[in-house]
């Protein structure tokens, strides 16, 4: 049904132009012959056909435009909802590993090299995250620039 959306608003627009014109008893052709007389009378017809054409190219160039726009906010709506989503799973992770962090702490003897590596890891990813939530523009280079930065 969208994709005839135009021609169902042409179509409700001739209806309602015809009803009024036929009820209210207005002769809208002769109405635009006066117009296009007084268009030609102006010496103005060479102007016509070309406003008409680059009109419709308008309009054309901003449909595309609003489409483009409409589906770079869906990208970046899904973007966020992904990366939220991510947040939680690794937060979780992080949160259970804190559990295997609290019993390495506590087993005697081991290595404190490797706690200190484990709260660098912990570190890292947490600071990429961060970095992912905080991208201006989401494109390919943004997003791995920001987690190579990290």
């Amino acid at each position: 049904m969208n994709k005839y959306r135009l021609t169902l608003i042409g179509l409700v627009l001739s209806i309602f132009i015809y009803f009024t014109s036929t009820f209210l008893e207005l002769n809208l052709f002769q109405q635009f012959v006066s117009l296009l007389n007084s268009i030609q009378e102006l010496k103005l017809e060479g102007i016509v056909i070309p406003f008409i054409i680059f009109s419709v190219f308008v309009i054309y160039d901003i449909r595309q435009r609003i489409k483009k726009v409409k589906m770079e906010n869906a990208k970046q709506n899904i973007y966020k909802a992904m990366l939220s989503s991510s947040h939680h799973i690794l937060n979780n992770f992080i949160y259970q590993m804190d559990l295997f962090k609290i019993t390495a702490e506590d087993t005697p003897g081991f290595d404190s090299k490797v706690l200190a590596f484990y709260e660098d890891i912990i570190s890292d990813a947490s600071d990429q995250i961060d970095s992912l939530s905080n991208l201006t523009s989401i494109d390919e280079f943004s997003i791995r620039s920001s987690v190579m930065r990290s």
